[in-house]
């Protein structure tokens, strides 16, 4: 099966230049293979592809009609099994669509399938997901990152040219880093959230992976707008994203967040940062050096930890095997809500749930859940001060290549990169929009960069993007025999 863009894709749907039947047919053909490789796949969803394609005829203002998708596993499809990779949730077939998975049929995409994920997206491996680990297109014996693992895999791998995912701390920005593909989360507000299950709601943002800039204006501009459904979307207008799209960035003020950044330790990740530094100069771009404060940087992970852990024990206080939920015997209420809890949710869902119900304790609510809430405004205005001065924050999206899977592990408390691998947060505190973009690789693997913009202003992001993928040279990679 030839690998194309959505663009390319839609160019040979529109002249007829391929069967759709027999590209469908290698499609399926290439999404067992890739199963067997990537175990990406929670539900492969083939008899609902083929209908949809029959009598297609594209016309040129229909750019996503015919193109295959895959939605993560927390997106709630009508009718098809939508488990959050939880066995709390294993047999979980909703009644109604999120109101993205409606925009993308009503736009005429194909579905082929929901993809895997850490359970309930709490974590950064997708080595907790009911179905096993996801595997890296790149190399089998690491991960794909997390959560949205399966989704970065999927695309990373070339079975389709764009996946939705969810992204709470840096579930789309890291494992889009290290699969080789384009991440991309906007402003929180930007893309309904309505019938997509939740993590941590102040911090939780819809996205997707692409392998190109170009098909991720386009897939952003199809998921933007207002939903009465979701009382945090944003009234404001949806530009044009791929019309407006120019890679003519001279005088574009790019920060590059040097707290983040002196932490690299990877010769080739920081010889590669510089090259990007370099080439941004080249295209005409003022860069400067910016930090924040050290104790504030070191304070990400931890304030995360509390806040989002607090909103998750929240939000899935209703999966008790009485409301929703797998439900398991018991004498009494109590004790189906106990034995349900315990069977229906992995260990690290139940550690985080005892963080969070340990942060919003009467007692602890001061010391722990409102202190975090204060220091991540104090975060949030530190940002905002870079922000009046710059257009474009900066960053390595990791300090690594990914992890070997026996190596990887979301235990990051005691991690000597708690700054390098914890920033990515920094763009769902504050909900500004942020790019991972593939940028080199070391050792046979992929490495990125991240772009952060100012809030709903997703355009300069995806130009300054789109410029420095162009003069660096990785867009439409894709790996299928790592």
């Amino acid at each position: 099966m030839k690998v194309m863009s959505i663009e390319e894709l839609h160019q040979k749907l529109v002249n007829h230049e391929i069967d759709v039947k027999e590209y469908y047919q290698e499609l399926f053909e290439e999404v067992d293979f890739q199963q067997k490789r990537l175990n990406a796949f929670v539900t492969v969803t083939k008899d609902e592809a083929l209908k949809n394609i029959e009598n297609l005829d594209v016309k040129e203002n229909e750019i996503l009609k015919g193109i295959p998708g895959v939605f993560k596993d927390n997106y709630n499809t009508k009718g098809i099994k939508t488990t959050a990779s939880s066995k709390m949730l294993e047999d979980y077939v909703p009644v109604y669509n999120a109101t993205v998975v409606d925009k993308l049929y009503e736009a005429g995409i194909s579905l082929i399938g929901k993809s895997s994920m850490d359970e309930l997206a709490m974590g950064g491996t997708n080595k907790s997901a009911l179905t096993g680990p996801v595997f890296n297109p790149w190399d089998s014996s690491r991960i794909a990152g997390g959560s949205s693992g399966g989704s970065a895999a999927l695309v990373g791998s070339g079975v389709v040219p764009f996946a939705l995912g969810s992204d709470t701390g840096d579930s789309i920005r890291k494992p889009a880093g290290f699969c080789g593909v384009v991440g991309f989360k906007p402003t929180w507000g930007r893309i309904s959230r309505f019938g997509v299950i939740p993590y941590a709601s102040s911090l939780d943002h819809v996205g997707a992976f692409t392998r190109n800039v170009r098909d991720m204006a386009i897939v952003t501009e199809a998921l933007a707008g207002r939903d009465d459904c979701d009382m945090t979307s944003s009234n404001l207008p949806v530009p044009h994203y791929l019309e407006n799209l120019t890679s003519d960035i001279k005088g574009m003020k790019i920060a590059v967040l040097t707290t983040v950044s002196d932490e690299i330790r990877n010769k080739d990740i920081k010889e590669n940062f510089e090259h990007v530094i370099a080439t941004l100069k080249e295209l005409g771009a003022e860069v400067g050096e910016v930090t924040i404060p050290q104790y504030l940087a070191r304070a990400i992970l931890p304030t995360y930890t509390i806040i989002a852990n607090s909103e998750a024990t929240s939000n899935h206080s209703c999966l008790d095997g009485i409301k929703y939920g797998d439900r398991q015997p018991g004498s009494s209420t109590d004790e189906v809500m106990i034995n349900s809890r315990t069977d229906g949710f992995g260990a690290h869902i139940k550690r985080r749930f005892i963080l969070g119900n340990l942060a919003l304790a009467t007692e602890n609510q001061e010391r722990m859940f409102r202190k975090a809430q204060r220091v991540r405004r104090l975060i949030v205005e530190e940002l905002n001060k870079i922000y009046s001065e710059y257009d474009i924050i900066l960053t390595p999206n990791s300090g690594s290549v990914a992890p070997k899977l026996d190596e990887a592990n979301d235990d990051r408390l005691s991690d000597e990169y708690i700054i390098l691998e914890n920033h990515l947060a920094l763009g769902n505190f504050a909900g500004t929009p942020s790019l991972s973009l593939p940028s080199g690789f070391s050792e046979g693997m992929p490495i990125a960069v991240n772009l952060m913009g100012r809030l709903f202003e997703e355009q300069t992001v995806f130009n300054v993007a789109y410029a420095l993928e162009q003069a660096l040279g990785f867009a439409n990679q894709y790996s299928r025999k790592g």
